[in-house]
């Protein structure tokens, strides 16, 4: 049976943050994780299904907390990354109500959730230096340009126009375009950010604009741990909420960051 979605107060005097805990393996969490999922810039509307990869990541033995970062106007820069940070701070100063007072903290997500997650990385870089661990991003959409070679292959699952509606959506605001949290993809300044766990596939439309963030971090001296799977895994399925042989594949990476990171 999926786990629901309840409201937790977390932080004296906050309004309660709508969020679905996922259960973990082990007794004593080896990571707490903000999870942010992916709907084409979409509001999830709370949905009854648990995410496959958010689960893995339980299952390897990290606390996960998915987030609803959607706002009254829908998802929007940058109300959904204000949103989505003030989850990552408030589980910051509350560590210790779900994990423990030293357990690291990472953010992760998925699709669109992966462009919401990369830019609540940079912002934590620049107003929480020190407090993020890592960021896990699974195929995010980071690039509205929507022009790499990989992305033609789009129109064959049929995300193409439904990536290009969520992106037109999301950067209401006339500065969203060019602004590194609402595009992480166009930052000039990569340097300093938590360590990345980056994930494609060799199938993946969105192929090309996340291996070439991760070559850019990377360049900028970030550590990261960036994976392709290869075209049978089913990698698709991470965009329809299913489960999969590449989920499997992000337990592994996961669990290996995790090692890397100690």
């Amino acid at each position: 049976m999926a786990n629901g979605w309840t409201e937790l107060e977390i932080g004296e005097g906050r309004d309660p943050l709508p969020v679905r805990v996922y259960p973990y393996a082990t007794a004593k969490p080896r990571a707490l994780v903000l999870y942010l999922a992916g709907n084409a810039f979409q509001p999830a509307g709370q949905p009854p299904e648990e995410r496959p990869a958010a689960r893995t990541l339980a299952s390897i033995g990290a606390k996960v907390l998915e987030a609803d970062y959607a706002g009254p106007e829908g998802v929007v820069f940058p109300g959904a990354v204000e949103r989505a940070f003030e989850a990552l701070k408030r589980l910051a100063a509350c560590r210790r109500q779900f994990a423990g007072p030293r357990t690291s903290l990472f953010v992760a997500g998925d699709e669109a959730g992966g462009n919401i997650a990369a830019g609540v990385a940079l912002k934590a870089r620049d107003q929480m230096p020190g407090e993020l661990s890592g960021q896990i991003l699974l195929s995010p959409l980071i690039d509205p340009q929507m022009a790499t070679a990989s992305m033609r292959e789009a129109d064959a699952i049929g995300m193409r126009q439904r990536w290009s509606e969520g992106w037109s959506r999301y950067l209401q605001v006339a500065c969203g375009y060019g602004h590194p949290y609402a595009a992480p993809c166009q930052c000039s300044r990569l340097t300093g950010i938590a360590p990345a766990l980056i994930m494609t596939a060799e199938d993946d439309p969105l192929r090309d604009e996340v291996k070439a963030y991760a070559a850019r971090l990377k360049l900028a001296g970030v550590t990261v741990h960036c994976q392709v799977a290869p075209a049978a895994s089913g990698w698709a399925n991470l965009f329809k909420g299913r489960d999969g042989d590449w989920t499997e594949a992000i337990g592994k990476a996961f669990s290996a960051f995790l090692d890397d990171l100690k």
